[in-house]
């Protein structure tokens, strides 16, 4: 164990502890600077006096172009190293190359993470907003609705004209899951909760969502959003490990990532937050 596969095992720690990035389109890229195009989510029509029903003999179709907005990103890079002693390596009651492992790798999939839920509550195209006193933790518990917040949410997507059904995920801070999972309606109907066995953060199923719950998400927050659509990862440089080793004097084990996130479908995504933040 101490003294191969290392990368092997960085890597396994880490994509174990990715939550979001599984939920992101993944794709490769060799440029720094990436472009993209959001496309707008509005059906199109004919215009005034031109509708695309009823079209009049011998006359011409009404026309329609879709919209998109050219945007752009630099990549990010995303790293971490620790050093294990050679004496450490040997003779510590901790297994410190075990547990740098698993750090090393750990920290380089919260910080992409990180910045992928970010991304996707900056350019979320969609919001619901909790009014004070009807959080899912209020004081008053009748005022605790969170099954209607989601379906709000779900309802502000799919009026865009996506379909929630395929991909759709709920996003929830430990906090939040906790909250969720203790409100009356959800304990007294097996209806709305089923279980799955615990994956990258996805602890079960609701309303037709897949619920991932992570530290990364900000308390009093949650996100709807359609996995594979909303968003691309591109990845300049997949996550990359190695071990440097000083024979005598000690171990470097070194991880690294290049990529950035890409939100392409922002109305694929709601935002779902309580007003007292």
């Amino acid at each position: 164990l101490r003294a191969e596969n290392v990368s092997r095992i960085v890597t396994g720690f880490a994509l174990q502890s990715y939550k979001f990035k599984n939920s992101l389109m993944i794709q490769s890229s060799n440029s720094w600077k990436e472009t993209y195009f959001q496309e707008g989510s509005s059906e199109l029509t004919g215009g005034t006096g031109s509708a695309v029903k009823g079209i009049p003999r011998n006359a011409a179709f009404p026309y329609g172009e879709p919209n998109w907005e050219e945007k752009s990103k630099r990549m990010e890079k995303y790293g971490m190293e620790g050093v294990v002693s050679w004496e450490d390596a040997r003779t510590s009651e901790i297994d410190v190359i075990a547990r740098t492992l698993l750090r090393i790798g750990r920290a380089v999939a919260k910080a992409v993470d990180d910045e992928i839920y970010s991304q996707i509550t900056t350019n979320a195209g969609n919001t619901v907003t909790i009014a004070a006193g009807n959080e899912w933790d209020s004081s008053t518990v009748a005022k605790r609705d969170p099954i209607q917040n989601i379906l709000d949410a779900i309802k502000e997507i799919e009026t865009d004209n996506y379909d929630v059904s395929t991909g759709g995920e709920l996003w929830l801070s430990p906090k939040d899951f906790a909250n969720l999972m203790g409100n009356a309606n959800v304990k007294n109907s097996g209806q709305f909760f089923t279980s799955n066995v615990t994956k990258n953060g996805r602890v079960g199923r609701m309303l037709g969502l897949t619920i991932v719950k992570s530290v990364s998400v900000t308390a009093d927050e949650a996100i709807v959003i359609i996995a594979m659509e909303a968003a691309t990862w591109k990845a300049a440089a997949p996550l990359t490990t190695v071990s440097i080793t000083d024979p005598g004097i000690k171990t470097t084990i070194r991880a690294w990532e290049v990529g950035v996130t890409q939100v392409t479908n922002p109305k694929a995504i709601c935002k779902i937050s309580n007003t007292q933040k």
